[in-house]
């Protein structure tokens, strides 16, 4: 698809893909996926300006909202001026349609630049969150991280280690004309140069690879799993971390997997068997019984605890819109309950990481403070804080802390 020529079909895709997600609530990951997989005749650059021009959309709402003037309604005719703010400052030719008659190309421009003192139009995020932000990690650096996590997010895959090398799978890649990149502090990562639909390829039905933000791939590393250890993940989710811990025991010990949600335990065992991670049990916490089980019996564990997702913004750009401060206070509560009743699975002598995918100190630091004062048989080890500016993936925390004997 030309730079500048649009095509009826894909930014018709977009606007009813809008639709979905600022008048229904929809998850644009979820609606990006529906829509992708609607025309099959789509090619990889057609498929990148719809990807690309979604989440765009939703990450700067605020900001063309403003421009637009839709006074956050979405009818039809405003979901069409609110696209067309993009389209122009995105450099696009606005062909002859009628959607685009009398468009103020120069207006659109010179409001744009109006916009840029303000940091809450300008980065396009809620009053709320830029309070909070900057109440804890200060003006400076606040703007900084919500510049970085305003940026595209990159692809990083992890390469699984229990069934291929990283050269291996990078010579794969590169016969199918998929160019990828080795990060150099992340020993199993590789950044995919450009974008390629890798679900299709045989490797990923191989099971070569899942993917896995580069910051993400740091916490079952800081978690110094050995082969035949047991070790618990304790909020595991669909298992990205516990898959990794897998790789990292050389499928050698025992590693349980836990979560309150049953189907996302479903997803991490289909997962588990295209990975051929063959150590992992999953176990659903239906009753207090299931951790009671487990006290003082885990050489490991891990807490990648429930938070914000304030550090994953750049992956996740309507949860700018979709959360709300008081989840903030809820969801840190929900923390220090965690770290209360979890580590009491780690034996003594055993180690334990705390990590969350947030950049605030109060869901962070603060949370191992608390833990620490009431908990005396605990030790804190070594901390790791991953900032989206500097790192320029996702924002991460993690604590390493052990059990006293």
């Amino acid at each position: 698809m030309n730079k500048n020529r649009l095509h009826r079909n894909l930014v018709f895709a977009v606007i009813n893909a809008l639709d979905l997600i600022f008048n229904e609530n929809e998850y644009a990951d979820r609606v990006v996926h529906k829509v992708l997989k609607s025309d099959k005749r789509w090619g990889a650059r057609d498929r990148k300006f719809v990807a690309e021009s979604i989440y765009d959309s939703v990450r700067w709402k605020r900001l063309y909202n403003e421009i637009a003037s839709t006074k956050n309604h979405f009818s039809r005719e405003n979901l069409w001026k609110f696209f067309t703010v993009y389209l122009v400052l995105k450099g696009y030719e606005l062909p002859d349609w009628k959607q685009f008659d009398n468009i103020p190309v120069r207006r659109i421009k010179g409001k744009f630049d109006s916009l840029q003192d303000s940091r809450v139009i300008r980065e396009s995020i809620p009053d709320w969150m830029d309070k909070i932000c900057e109440k804890e990690l200060g003006g400076d650096q606040w703007e900084k991280e919500i510049a970085a996590l305003n940026q595209q997010a990159p692809v990083v895959l992890r390469v699984n280690t229990l069934k291929i090398s990283r050269k291996k799978l990078q010579t794969i890649f590169q016969k199918e004309g998929i160019e990828t990149e080795v990060l150099k502090e992340y020993p199993d990562a590789l950044l995919l140069v450009n974008r390629a639909n890798i679900f299709k390829t045989d490797a990923f039905k191989r099971g070569y690879f899942e993917m896995q933000d580069a910051s993400s791939q740091l916490v079952s590393a800081y978690l110094n799993v050995k082969p035949g250890m047991r070790v618990v993940d304790a909020c595991a989710g669909a298992g990205g971390k516990s898959l990794h811990l897998a790789s990292l025991m050389e499928n050698k010990g025992q590693l349980i997997a836990l979560d309150i949600y049953q189907g996302k335990l479903n997803d991490l065992k289909k997962r588990a068997k295209r990975n051929s991670a063959h150590n992992i049990e999953t176990r659903v916490i239906d009753s207090t019984k299931i951790i009671k089980k487990l006290k003082n019996s885990a050489d490991r564990l891990l807490i990648d605890a429930p938070c914000s997702g304030l550090g994953v913004l750049k992956r996740n750009p309507d949860s700018k819109w979709k959360l709300q401060p008081e989840f903030i206070e809820k969801i840190k509560q929900t923390q220090t309950e965690i770290l209360d009743k979890y580590s009491q699975i780690l034996k003594v002598g055993g180690q334990m990481v705390y990590a969350t995918c947030s950049i605030l100190p109060s869901e962070n630091e603060e949370q191992v403070q608390i833990f620490l004062k009431n908990h005396p048989e605990f030790k804190f080890i070594s901390e790791k804080k991953v900032s989206p500016f500097e790192s320029g993936f996702d924002g991460f925390y993690m604590a390493l802390l052990e059990k006293k004997s």
